[in-house]
């Protein structure tokens, strides 16, 4: 059987371009929107690392819904999600970001630098976990009031069980690409491309074991290439 997956979860293109151009770019920062320009010029089919317009507005009315002062953000490609955050959080916020790849994230530096949120980005260029486990030892377990993790998906487990102390009870963890071009679905048979099929696993194992973790409340969202948002319990 072969079956075609697209790079979100809606699998119809018509739809994603009407929910795109109805709703989302008209809504869109001007400096989120060149932003998405430069990393597509740049990077090209690789653009896809970052979240879609439309996950970056549900992003952006979750914080403000939460009133979230301090964020922490695993993985960081250029760079939308993090400005998308930003934008969203008060004045006196404070948002890490954690990314290796420097050279990417300061692709999106200048449009951060102009929408006048730099101020609120602390940037560490390093491994995720040796980073995570750092912010533990300097006194920060619990002071986060979300997490966003868009990293490699093989170590999203282990992420967990960090975040989970670095963010307060009451606080939300959201994972992205949690449905993986809908390919959690497929059949082994199905013809998919190699990178999905390297990494489906991996997410399938998440969401078996997110699904029965009493230490948080669970809701896994169709929205971009499927989010699911935790929150701590306890």
């Amino acid at each position: 059987m072969k079956e075609k997956f697209s790079c979100t979860i809606l699998q119809s293109e018509a739809l994603t371009k009407y929910i795109l151009e109805t709703s989302a770019y008209p809504r869109e920062h001007e400096q989120l929107k060149e932003l998405r320009k430069a990393s597509v010029k740049k990077y090209q089919h690789m653009s896809v690392m970052n979240v879609p317009a439309d996950e970056g507005q549900f992003l952006s009315m979750l914080l403000k819904i939460m009133n979230a002062k301090k964020t922490i953000e695993v993985g960081v490609f250029t760079g939308y999600s993090l400005l998308a955050t930003a934008l969203a959080l008060p004045h006196d916020a404070k948002v890490v970001a954690i990314d290796p790849d420097k050279e990417a994230y300061e692709t999106g530096l200048p449009f951060i630098e102009k929408a006048g949120v730099a101020h609120k980005i602390q940037f560490i260029g390093s491994d995720a976990m040796a980073a995570i486990n750092n912010l533990l030892h300097n006194g920060e377990e619990g002071t986060f009031d979300f997490a966003f993790v868009d990293a490699d998906k093989e170590n999203y487990i282990k992420y967990h069980e960090q975040l989970l102390k670095l963010v307060r009870v009451g606080g939300i963890i959201a994972y992205d690409n949690t449905l993986w071009s809908g390919t959690v679905a497929a059949s082994e048979d199905d013809d998919m491309q190699d990178y999905l099929k390297g990494c489906r696993g991996h997410i399938m194992k998440l969401n078996t074991f997110l699904a029965q973790d009493p230490r948080i409340e669970l809701a896994q969202l169709s929205i971009g290439d499927g989010v699911t948002l935790c929150k701590r319990l306890k």
